[in-house]
């Protein structure tokens, strides 16, 4: 898989290596796993080994025989590749939006999953000893404007109404807790925090083993049909039987289930690290090891990892040139954040894909009897890949999905998809363009 394009359509052959980046380089050794060879059955098969597919599988053992599948390494996708921002709510959403389009009962249900899913990741974390995979001490979310910081306010109101942990910074309180003037308040949502993306991955991935789940990674899934003893998802080598099929792959979705690809923008971010920091400049610079992503369309962010590094990133419209680029653009944008950083230096630059919906709200679905989905992380994965590993684990075991907090939705394609996903990075214009009218209010 090119790391220049789309996502490939194609399954029938195992992606690249795991990308260069900080989370590949300074994660835990992964738990030893091969490839499916033969025919094998199970009650549930996962396609995916990311968040969703091993929160899934962990929630689903011990009592269901699981078997996952993952066509290149556990992580190899969006999980692995991602700036580690445990975030407990949406990007655009906020409880009264979901309330208005999944109507009161699934609205509230949908809050309450949202609200909650970043401590979801910070239990299992502790409650299976993941080995430097998370820190949770809040996420901040700075307003780059004061119209944004009304917004702020108005959002901090629903979610706290709510249960939320957090509060309301003013603008001198942002500053002495994050080193920085340059925004004009903002919130911090105690729930939140960082998680090392690719050690989370593979805490995930032993834990879900040492309950019994079977893990199988290089075994793409290359078709998917009903047959008389249930679902059988065939591989290069072999094949999974099971009465209930869970689709985990987001925005690393192929051609097993086509409609499903159709129902989402993949959209490609850039993830950054600098070399390590200093520890007097730590000490001035997000003192706190705070979570921090601000109110702009084109998202301003940065967290830093074990070793001090300042992680941070951006999107960009074109590739030629990325890195040089990025580096330039991150650069300065970090500086004019936090000055006292000066130049920094940067040591790996990644990339990879989210899956973004229309209406940036996330999606579940039943494809067909006993084959679940779920997508539209829109830049939540960390923790709303989580906790939809409940809900699926549930779906997978028979329970009613009009029970599910999420509505079941059928999948839409989107008109014109294909055009649609060459032209979304050029909706970064417009992104910046609104960015530079809110400065003003």
């Amino acid at each position: 898989m090119s790391m220049n394009s789309v996502p490939s359509s194609t399954s029938s052959s195992i992606p690249e290596a795991l990308p260069d980046s900080v989370w590949a380089a300074t994660a835990p050794a992964a738990s030893e796993t091969i490839p499916l060879a033969g025919d094998v059955t199970a009650d549930v098969v996962i396609v995916g080994a990311g968040y969703t597919g091993l929160s899934t599988a962990l929630h689903l053992t011990p009592g269901t025989d699981t078997v996952v599948l993952e066509a290149s390494e556990i992580g190899f996708g969006a999980s692995g590749r991602n700036n580690g921002l445990a975030i407990p709510t949406l990007a655009k959403a906020d409880p009264e939006e979901i309330l208005r389009v999944f109507g009161p009962e699934k609205g509230e249900t949908t809050i309450n999953l949202i609200r909650d899913s970043a401590n979801l990741v910070f239990d299992l974390i502790r409650r299976h000893d993941m080995e430097k995979a998370g820190e949770q001490n809040g996420w901040i979310q700075p307003a780059h404007s004061p119209g944004r910081m009304r917004l702020v306010e108005k959002r901090l109101e629903e979610w706290t109404r709510r249960g939320a942990k957090a509060d309301l910074l003013s603008r001198d309180q942002l500053s002495n807790l994050i080193g920085s003037d340059a925004w004009h308040g903002g919130w911090i949502a105690h729930q939140g925090g960082t998680v090392h993306p690719m050690a989370y991955a593979r805490g995930l991935a032993k834990a879900a083993a040492g309950q019994g789940a079977r893990i199988h990674t290089k075994t793409p899934a290359t078709a998917l049909e009903r047959g008389p003893k249930g679902w059988v998802v065939r591989t290069p080598l072999g094949s999974v039987t099971a009465e209930r099929v869970v689709l985990a792959t987001n925005a690393y979705s192929d051609d097993l289930w086509p409609r499903l690809r159709r129902t989402f923008v993949p959209v490609k971010t850039w993830q950054m690290a600098t070399t390590p920091l200093s520890d007097n400049v730590r000490k001035t610079v997000l003192p706190g090891r705070h979570a921090l992503s601000d109110t702009r369309g084109d998202l301003q962010f940065a967290r830093y990892d074990w070793q001090g590094r300042l992680i941070s990133g951006a999107s960009l419209i074109f590739d030629m040139n990325s890195e040089e680029r990025l580096k330039s653009i991150v650069g300065a944008r970090l500086k004019r954040n936090f000055p006292q950083l000066g130049d920094v230096e940067w040591e790996y630059v990644w990339s990879g894909f989210l899956a973004m919906t229309p209406d940036y709200l996330p999606r579940l679905h039943v494809l067909a009897p006993g084959v679940f989905s779920w997508l539209g992380c829109n830049g939540r994965g960390v923790a709303l890949a989580t906790a939809m590993g409940p809900v699926l684990a549930d779906l997978a075991r028979g329970a009613d999905p009009e029970q599910a907090p999420l509505p079941i939705v059928e999948p839409r394609p989107i008109p014109l998809h294909g055009l649609v996903t060459r032209l979304a990075r050029s909706d970064l214009w417009r992104r910046r363009r609104i960015d530079g009218v809110e400065f003003g209010g």
